[in-house]
């Protein structure tokens, strides 16, 4: 708004020749009044526009669940931002004897910080997190953006397969998240670019994000080395290609699909197997609703040393790993509404119903499901997830697995996740 500095300087230059030729008559007094009238005008107009952008601001602080397709239609920042969060749990676990007998639990979920910025059209972002059993880089990537708005992403960045940037609306996520098939971050190279309606995303990444598979301390799932399994991620290709129907419009749907194909290497018989998976989903948002469907295959060909289980690879995070069947499909169907907000006090409510299923092909193995109903509440800095969430044969409840054995029955959890932005 360079335009109101001359405007302001005219103004000035007449309110100066008034008083300079010493009238004091009752129309030059007129004039003086409407000056400063036009001078005030002008201070609010030059105020509006930073007002404007910390309205969006706090539209938006707090809530993970941003879709970058929206952040990419905003202008470039040309600065260096650094933000964090420090979030608690609150939760109640039907299937652990002390949470029941204790009427639930409280702890510290996680405390972080992120860089993220531009300066000219180098890009950078960052994101570190402590947790009460480890501390990860979440991911860590330098980019650079060209004319047309595309980005090349290097370093650690997320691995683009299936519903981005989430494929739940949670604060557990689902099966996909659980079998490194969503909200991964691996080392190499990306690129991706939004053209009208179309999206587009090629990747290549050389290993997983620490080229140290026995390093359990990590936040998304890849291949681990643990006992008898040995396999690692190793030169793995990725391709997403989607398209928007009504884009622009208040009723949004994304159809695309994904490709991922890659090796394994084992540190026991010292060959390299093969990996792959691909992916179909529908990302709908329309009006206050979001609709979110998937189906994914994907199938682990190890090169397995004589003796080794080959229906199963290990997979871990969050400092802990388990098995998952080395060959099956994941469902997702996921629904979201965004209800109306009167109360001053909060920004934002959206309720939702998230389920998600892995189908096994493991002879006799029981399928593993997980459904959460909840709400996300956003009030200023603060966002809050209340969630209950029912599992069936899925890790961290009770004995649920991803692969053979496990339980047939379902396992309740309630689960409050508070968390403070900035």
């Amino acid at each position: 708004m360079r335009w109101l500095c001359p405007a302001r300087a005219l103004f000035m230059t007449a309110a100066l020749g008034l008083s300079g030729n010493g009238f004091a008559d009752e129309s030059t007094e007129v004039l003086k009044a409407e000056i400063e009238a036009l001078k005030a005008r002008i201070e609010v107009l030059e105020q509006r526009r930073p007002i404007k952008e910390q309205l969006l601001n706090t539209a938006t602080i707090g809530s993970e669940q941003v879709s970058e397709k929206k952040a990419s239609r905003e202008s470039p920042k040309r600065d260096i931002k650094v933000g964090g969060a420090l979030r608690f749990n609150l939760l109640y676990q039907e299937d652990a004897d002390a949470s029941v007998g204790k009427r639930g639990e409280s702890g510290l979920d996680v405390f972080r910080f992120n860089v993220d910025g531009q300066r000219d059209n180098v890009l950078i972002s960052a994101e570190y997190r402590f947790y009460p059993y480890m501390s990860v880089l979440h991911h860590g990537w330098v980019g650079y953006e060209f004319e047309d708005a595309s980005q090349l992403q290097l370093g650690i960045t997320q691995v683009p397969f299936g519903i981005l940037p989430y494929a739940s609306h949670n604060a557990w996520a689902g099966v996909p998240y659980y079998v490194g098939l969503a909200d991964d971050y691996d080392m190499g190279i990306k690129y991706q670019r939004e053209r009208g309606p179309w999206s587009m995303h090629f990747a290549f990444f050389k290993n997983e994000e620490f080229n140290d598979a026995t390093n359990l301390d990590r936040y998304g799932f890849d291949l681990v080395r643990v006992g008898e399994q040995q396999n690692e991620e190793v030169n793995q290709l990725n391709a997403r290609l989607a398209y928007t129907f009504g884009e622009t419009t208040a009723c949004e749907t994304q159809l695309g699909a994904s490709v991922e194909a890659g090796q394994m290497y084992n540190t026991l018989s010292e060959e390299r197997g093969d990996r792959w998976a691909g992916a179909a989903h529908l990302d709908n948002r329309c009006g206050r609703w979001s609709l979110q469907l998937q189906s994914a295959q994907y199938r682990y060909s190890a090169a397995d040393p004589a003796g080794v289980d080959d229906s199963v690879v290990r997979v871990g995070a969050f400092a802990g790993s388990y098995d998952i069947d080395s060959d099956a499909r994941v469902w997702v169907a996921n629904l979201a509404y965004n209800l109306p907000v009167s109360w001053p006090l909060l920004d934002s409510v959206t309720c939702y119903n998230d389920y998600s299923r892995l189908d096994k092909s493991i002879a006799g193995a029981t399928d593993s499901e997980i459904n959460t109903t909840g709400c996300a509440i956003g009030s200023g800095p603060l966002f809050t997830y209340i969630d209950y969430i029912l599992a069936k044969n899925m890790p961290y409840f009770g004995q649920g697995s991803l692969a053979g054995g496990g339980e047939d029955d379902w396992q309740g959890r309630f689960n409050i996740n508070i968390g403070y932005y900035w």
